[in-house]
């Protein structure tokens, strides 16, 4: 499936010239598989009027960046593709990095819309401009507008790195785990692995058998449970291959069965004690030290944060040359990390896997709606908030793929994005049809649905399970996560409700291709 990425052709229109503003009626920003989902969709729905800008230099997204040893998917690989080109290449029940990456670089090219993204180029603003009813997008390749933006970048985009004093004074190698060094060698060295979520577990199993000692530093014991995976034997790779229908039906499979997690979730989170005693067992058979098995058990219910997986977590840490080092960090030295309690660890390099900006991403920095605010200024004051996740009252024609509270905690986003996919086609449809210039969702609209939607949330498991997570924002709310089944998710977004919105049509003096800067 290797395929080589292009740069965009003559079809793209290249980059506007210098003082020109370039228009596109669709612009869509980050190529992950939303991204990336997005552009097929418009062009299979006949849109040709469309440029997706990507910051880096392919297709990809999170699966280009996270490149750390170990990087694997957590969702079975059967459903974990376009529902529109499954793959029966995976090699494995739990695809690896490598082939999502190649899986994405391949639908790009067999789906012809690499000649519609700009890649290595960055938005560094987007304004609305009411005058001419255009997003003004300026970016690192050259000045854009257009009359619907889309908002594709995903929640695991941004690399978020610790607060921790001294920590740019440290003279070894240092890097997040989603900007993964590989000319860095560790083999030999003292290792500082800062984090133990769902990167980290992957990440230090991969790299024990190499450095000479590894500090794990937990700030909160997660839940793991076993990671049921295995290689597909080449018969039963033939077969999703060559047998009509074997490998969608083993994807509804997997679905359903995904789909029963909800209940322990959301409706009756009693139904995970069954899990969480897995989940302890699995403590039990590879960690035999009272001590270390009792500073790895969590205190929390399991679910209320994601629950990971992996077989070789526990072993790992139970390994003689691993410490597990429960004390926060006090400051980072040029040499050593010490810890709150005054001891001091030497280390060679630090490998900090503390997640990303899910709640407080800077992109939202740079968008700027009708009143002049910005959307993270708008959500730093009134939290996340979105209409079905995909519309901001104050921000007219922007559309986000995978906003606020459309994560999972059991099931493939792809599905939420697919979803969101309908979405959009159906409301560019709608301005197609009815000749409209905007739309933006009534500021009711938009607070009665996320009333309802923390209504819900407030008897999930994440609210009541006894944790804090990056689920939550300052305002203790869950702004991340879809609180229900994922089939109810996609009949709310089958078709756009422009009832719901506030439009306007176009008129001669305003359907305008050029707009100034």
């Amino acid at each position: 499936m290797t395929q080589t990425p292009v740069r965009p052709g003559p079809a793209t229109g290249g980059r506007p010239r210098r003082g020109a503003r370039r228009h596109v009626e669709v612009l869509v920003v980050g190529s992950g598989f939303a991204g990336l989902g997005a552009a097929i969709r418009l062009q299979r729905d006949g849109r040709d009027d469309f440029l997706v800008i990507e910051r880096g230099p392919e297709v990809g997204g999170t699966w280009r960046d996270n490149t750390y040893p170990g990087a694997a998917c957590d969702v079975p690989s059967h459903l974990y593709s376009y529902s529109f080109e499954l793959n029966p290449d995976w090699t494995r029940s739990f695809s690896p990095q490598p082939e999502i990456q190649e899986y994405l670089r391949a639908v790009a090219v067999k789906y012809g819309v690499l000649d519609k993204h700009l890649f290595d180029t960055e938005v560094t603003s987007a304004r609305w401009d009411a005058s001419a009813n255009r997003w003004l997008v300026d970016t690192t390749g050259g000045a854009f507008s257009c009359t619907v933006l889309v908002s594709a970048v995903g929640a695991l985009a941004e690399p978020k790195l610790p607060d921790i004093p001294g920590i740019e004074s440290f003279a070894g190698e240092i890097f997040h785990s989603a900007r993964w060094n590989h000319d860095t060698d560790l083999a030999g060295k003292r290792v500082a692995l800062i984090g133990t979520g769902a990167s980290a577990i992957q990440i230090g199993p991969a790299v024990v058998d190499t450095v000479a000692h590894l500090d794990v530093y937990q700030r909160t014991a997660p839940w793991v449970m076993p990671r049921h995976d295995r290689r597909y034997p080449r018969v039963e790779s033939l077969a999703y291959r060559h047998v009509p229908f074997l490998q969608r039906a083993a994807r509804e499979a997997i679905y359903w069965g995904r789909e029963s997690y909800v209940l322990g979730f959301a409706l009756q989170p009693r139904l995970l004690d069954v899990a969480q005693q897995i989940a302890r067992r699995n403590i039990g058979k590879a960690i035999a030290d009272p001590e270390l098995r009792a500073a790895v058990t969590p205190d929390w219910q399991i679910g209320c944060k994601r629950i990971l997986i992996s077989n070789t977590w526990y072993p790992m840490l139970a390994r003689d040359h691993v410490d597990l080092v429960t004390d926060g960090i006090a400051e980072i030295r040029a040499k050593s990390i010490v810890s709150v309690d005054g001891t001091e660890r030497e280390v060679d390099a630090i490998v900090v896997a503390t997640g990303f900006h899910v709640t407080d991403s800077p992109t939202y920095e740079r968008i700027v709606g009708k009143d002049g605010r910005s959307l993270a200024e708008v959500w730093d004051s009134e939290g996340q908030r979105a209409h079905k996740g995909a519309a901001v009252a104050g921000f007219p024609n922007l559309l986000f793929v995978v906003g606020p509270n459309t994560g999972l905690g059991h099931s493939s986003m792809v599905y939420m994005i697919e979803s969101h996919l309908n979405y959009l086609s159906s409301a560019l449809r709608a301005m197609t049809e009815r000749q409209l210039a905007t739309f933006e969702v009534r500021r009711d609209v938009q607070d009665h649905y996320n009333a309802g939607l923390q209504e819900r949330m407030a008897r999930t498991i994440w609210q009541t399970g006894g944790c804090a997570s990056w689920y939550l924002d300052k305002f203790g709310n869950n702004t991340t996560l879809w609180p229900g089944f994922t089939f109810a998710f996609r009949r709310m977004t089958r078709s756009f409700d422009i009832a719901n919105y506030d439009t306007t049509e176009r008129s001669a003096e305003r359907d305008v291709h050029a707009v100034g800067a």
